[in-house]
Protein backbone atom coordinates (compact mmCIF):
# COMPACT_ATOMS: atom_id res chain seq x y z
CA UNK A 1 0.00 0.00 0.00
CA UNK A 2 1.20 3.46 -1.20
CA UNK A 3 1.48 6.43 1.25
CA UNK A 4 1.02 8.87 -1.45
CA UNK A 5 -2.28 10.58 -2.32
CA UNK A 6 -3.18 12.57 -5.39
CA UNK A 7 -5.38 15.35 -4.75
CA UNK A 8 -7.53 16.73 -7.92
CA UNK A 9 -8.75 19.65 -7.41
CA UNK A 10 -12.12 21.24 -8.93
CA UNK A 11 -11.83 19.35 -12.08
CA UNK A 12 -15.79 20.00 -12.52
CA UNK A 13 -18.41 20.84 -15.25
CA UNK A 14 -19.13 24.30 -14.38
CA UNK A 15 -14.60 24.99 -14.79
CA UNK A 16 -14.06 22.67 -16.73
CA UNK A 17 -16.99 22.50 -19.49
CA UNK A 18 -16.98 25.25 -22.61
CA UNK A 19 -20.17 26.16 -20.97
CA UNK A 20 -19.70 25.92 -17.52
CA UNK A 21 -20.55 29.06 -15.47
CA UNK A 22 -16.61 29.75 -14.47
CA UNK A 23 -14.78 28.08 -17.51
CA UNK A 24 -11.65 28.42 -16.94
CA UNK A 25 -9.81 28.48 -20.15
CA UNK A 26 -8.96 26.17 -23.06
CA UNK A 27 -5.83 25.26 -21.12
CA UNK A 28 -8.03 23.27 -18.13
CA UNK A 29 -9.40 20.86 -21.15
CA UNK A 30 -6.21 20.10 -22.28
CA UNK A 31 -4.88 18.61 -18.87
CA UNK A 32 -7.44 16.05 -18.94
CA UNK A 33 -5.43 13.15 -20.52
CA UNK A 34 -2.47 14.17 -18.34
CA UNK A 35 -5.16 13.64 -15.36
CA UNK A 36 -5.93 10.52 -16.41
CA UNK A 37 -2.43 9.13 -16.76
CA UNK A 38 -1.75 10.25 -13.20
CA UNK A 39 -5.11 8.89 -11.37
CA UNK A 40 -4.74 5.40 -13.37
CA UNK A 41 -0.88 5.29 -12.38
CA UNK A 42 -1.08 6.10 -8.99
CA UNK A 43 -4.04 4.02 -8.47
CA UNK A 44 -1.94 1.19 -9.97
CA UNK A 45 0.65 2.11 -7.45
CA UNK A 46 -1.67 1.33 -4.76
CA UNK A 47 -1.88 5.37 -3.88
CA UNK A 48 -4.57 7.48 -2.39
CA UNK A 49 -6.82 9.46 -5.00
CA UNK A 50 -8.79 12.58 -3.55
CA UNK A 51 -11.31 14.82 -5.10
CA UNK A 52 -11.91 18.36 -3.98
CA UNK A 53 -15.00 19.12 -5.36
CA UNK A 54 -16.13 23.16 -4.83
CA UNK A 55 -19.92 22.52 -3.70
CA UNK A 56 -21.41 26.16 -2.29
CA UNK A 57 -24.76 26.64 -1.25
CA UNK A 58 -27.09 28.47 -3.74
CA UNK A 59 -26.37 31.79 -1.28
CA UNK A 60 -22.56 31.83 -1.17
CA UNK A 61 -20.88 35.10 -0.09
CA UNK A 62 -18.63 33.94 -2.57
CA UNK A 63 -20.78 34.67 -5.71
CA UNK A 64 -20.26 38.44 -4.78
CA UNK A 65 -16.80 37.87 -6.13
CA UNK A 66 -17.35 35.15 -9.05
CA UNK A 67 -19.96 34.03 -10.80
CA UNK A 68 -22.49 31.44 -9.24
CA UNK A 69 -21.06 28.22 -9.60
CA UNK A 70 -20.99 24.50 -8.57
CA UNK A 71 -23.59 24.94 -6.79
CA UNK A 72 -24.70 21.92 -4.73
CA UNK A 73 -26.91 19.52 -6.53
CA UNK A 74 -26.17 21.01 -9.83
CA UNK A 75 -24.68 19.22 -12.44
CA UNK A 76 -21.95 22.19 -12.93
CA UNK A 77 -20.69 20.76 -9.34
CA UNK A 78 -20.13 17.30 -10.90
CA UNK A 79 -16.78 16.17 -12.04
CA UNK A 80 -16.52 15.78 -14.92
CA UNK A 81 -17.08 12.79 -17.42
CA UNK A 82 -13.74 12.38 -18.47
CA UNK A 83 -12.36 12.04 -15.57
CA UNK A 84 -13.60 8.05 -13.39
CA UNK A 85 -14.53 7.87 -9.72
CA UNK A 86 -14.15 4.79 -8.18
CA UNK A 87 -15.00 3.12 -5.58
CA UNK A 88 -12.02 3.44 -3.21
CA UNK A 89 -11.29 7.25 -4.35
CA UNK A 90 -12.57 9.90 -2.22
CA UNK A 91 -14.67 12.80 -2.55
CA UNK A 92 -14.46 15.80 -0.69
CA UNK A 93 -16.61 18.66 -1.29
CA UNK A 94 -15.65 21.96 0.05
CA UNK A 95 -16.57 25.67 0.03
CA UNK A 96 -13.67 27.79 -0.41
CA UNK A 97 -10.45 28.22 -2.23
CA UNK A 98 -8.07 25.34 0.57
CA UNK A 99 -9.43 22.20 0.45
CA UNK A 100 -9.03 21.88 4.02
CA UNK A 101 -11.22 24.89 4.97
CA UNK A 102 -13.89 23.49 6.45
CA UNK A 103 -13.35 19.41 5.62
CA UNK A 104 -11.93 16.41 6.57
CA UNK A 105 -9.07 16.73 4.51
CA UNK A 106 -6.99 16.74 7.07
CA UNK A 107 -8.43 13.75 9.11
CA UNK A 108 -8.41 11.45 5.75
CA UNK A 109 -4.57 11.95 4.69
CA UNK A 110 -3.49 11.57 8.71
CA UNK A 111 -6.18 8.45 8.28
CA UNK A 112 -4.56 7.26 5.78
CA UNK A 113 -1.21 8.01 6.80
CA UNK A 114 0.12 9.83 3.30
CA UNK A 115 3.57 10.80 3.57
CA UNK A 116 3.68 12.71 0.38
CA UNK A 117 0.78 14.05 -1.63
CA UNK A 118 0.63 14.97 -5.73
CA UNK A 119 -1.55 18.08 -7.03
CA UNK A 120 -3.53 18.37 -9.88
CA UNK A 121 -6.40 20.03 -11.03
CA UNK A 122 -7.94 24.03 -11.70
CA UNK A 123 -7.40 26.84 -11.02
CA UNK A 124 -3.24 26.94 -10.11
CA UNK A 125 -3.87 30.62 -9.16
CA UNK A 126 -6.64 30.30 -6.73
CA UNK A 127 -7.42 26.35 -5.26
CA UNK A 128 -4.58 25.10 -6.44
CA UNK A 129 -2.13 27.07 -4.67
CA UNK A 130 -4.31 27.21 -1.63
CA UNK A 131 -4.27 24.00 -0.98
CA UNK A 132 -0.55 23.67 -1.52
CA UNK A 133 -0.13 26.25 0.86
CA UNK A 134 -2.19 24.29 3.88
CA UNK A 135 -0.46 21.03 2.66
CA UNK A 136 3.04 22.89 3.23
CA UNK A 137 1.98 24.22 6.58
CA UNK A 138 1.16 20.68 7.85
CA UNK A 139 4.58 19.53 6.58
CA UNK A 140 3.38 17.38 3.66
CA UNK A 141 6.13 17.23 1.04
CA UNK A 142 4.04 18.18 -2.24
CA UNK A 143 4.84 17.90 -6.01
CA UNK A 144 2.77 19.71 -8.44
CA UNK A 145 2.65 18.60 -11.76
CA UNK A 146 2.93 21.91 -14.42
CA UNK A 147 1.12 19.81 -16.88
CA UNK A 148 -1.92 18.70 -14.50
CA UNK A 149 -2.42 22.46 -13.48
CA UNK A 150 -4.49 25.07 -15.62
CA UNK A 151 -5.69 28.40 -14.40
CA UNK A 152 -8.02 30.85 -16.86
CA UNK A 153 -5.56 33.83 -16.38
CA UNK A 154 -1.69 32.49 -17.75
CA UNK A 155 0.19 35.29 -16.01
CA UNK A 156 -0.99 34.28 -12.15
CA UNK A 157 -0.62 30.63 -13.41
CA UNK A 158 3.00 31.51 -13.88
CA UNK A 159 3.18 33.43 -10.52
CA UNK A 160 1.67 30.47 -8.15
CA UNK A 161 3.53 28.11 -9.86
CA UNK A 162 6.56 30.30 -9.13
CA UNK A 163 5.64 30.81 -5.70
CA UNK A 164 4.63 27.15 -4.61
CA UNK A 165 7.97 26.31 -5.49
CA UNK A 166 10.21 29.28 -4.35
CA UNK A 167 7.94 30.02 -1.01
CA UNK A 168 5.92 26.84 -0.05
CA UNK A 169 8.76 24.44 -1.04
CA UNK A 170 6.57 22.10 -3.27
CA UNK A 171 8.42 20.63 -6.35
CA UNK A 172 7.34 21.66 -9.53
CA UNK A 173 7.40 19.24 -11.61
Amino acid sequence: MSNKALIVIDMLKDFIEKDGALFCGVKSREIIPFLRKRIEEVRNNGGTIIFLQDNHKDDDLEFKMFPKHCVKGTRGAEIIDELIVKENDIIISKTRYSGFYDTNLDKVLKDKKIEEVEVVGVCTSICVMDTVGDLRNRDYPVIVRKDGVADFDEEAHLFSLKRMGKIYGAKVL
